[in-house]
């Protein structure tokens, strides 16, 4: 046991930290997300009264696969279908949203005396919302299945393929502190392929190809089988 990797402890600790705050925010009836979020502060390093994690490059690996997994779950709930009824009303709302928020961001910043470039900076993160922590926060609440989700979910993805444009063009300022437009049409027709491919493979290819080969897989194969093509797509 002397051996016993550090990943491993620090594993108990952040899991046992996150059962504990999961259980009491389960008891005050609030998303259990709220505890996860606590408990990464209680075992942070910026928090010195409770024990830190040790093996940060390990843990920060897993936190990735987690986020991929949590992504995948989500996706699986979500589908071309659904983003395309809420189409009309999901992207109003977010770019109603975004713009207001940004313009807001904009204007504290400066009542802040903070820079031009913070202030941008500041809308733009103020715009963004968390569609893992907001779908989480659903299922918690049991409202997974409700009407209004499937809009909001909608808006969140908007509001995710905006973020990626907008990370790009407050990069490429940030460095050079000139717009290139170059290297937004680029992003833009990078995302378009993307979009596409999903779209290909999500609605035909992968459906056709798992009704296929589906007589041949039980259900331990085909949870391997949607796994690797979760990590196929990250790796894309």
């Amino acid at each position: 046991m002397s051996d016993l990797p550090v990943l491993f402890s620090d594993l108990a600790l952040i899991l046992v930290t996150a059962g504990l705050t999961t259980v009491i925010f389960k008891w005050l009836k609030q998303p259990l997300v709220l505890g996860y979020i606590i408990a990464g502060f209680l075992i942070g390093p910026y928090f010195g009264w409770f024990p830190n994690i040790n093996d940060h490059t390990s843990v920060e690996t897993w936190s990735e696969i987690g986020m991929v997994f949590l992504l995948f779950a989500i996706g699986l709930e979500f589908s071309f279908k659904k983003l395309k009824k809420v189409g009309g009303t999901g992207g109003i709302t977010a770019l109603t949203e975004l713009v207001s928020m940004c313009i807001i961001g904009f204007f504290l910043g400066k009542l802040l005396g903070w820079s031009k470039m913070d202030c941008m900076f500041l809308g733009a993160m103020l715009s963004m919302s968390s569609t893992t922590i907001i779908a989480k926060a659903f299922d918690d609440l049991k409202l997974k299945h409700e009407k209004f989700t499937e809009s909001v979910i909608g808006v969140l993805v908007v509001e995710d393929l905006a973020a990626i444009l907008m990370m790009v063009i407050l990069s490429t300022l940030s460095v050079s502190q000139t717009f290139n437009g170059k290297e937004l049409v680029f992003s833009m027709l990078k995302l378009v392929f993307f979009l596409l491919i999903w779209f290909i493979g999500g609605i035909y290819l992968i459906p056709s190809l798992l009704k296929w080969i589906r007589k041949f897989m039980s259900e331990e194969t085909l949870t391997v089988f949607a796994v690797g093509l979760c990590f196929l797509m990250v790796v894309l």
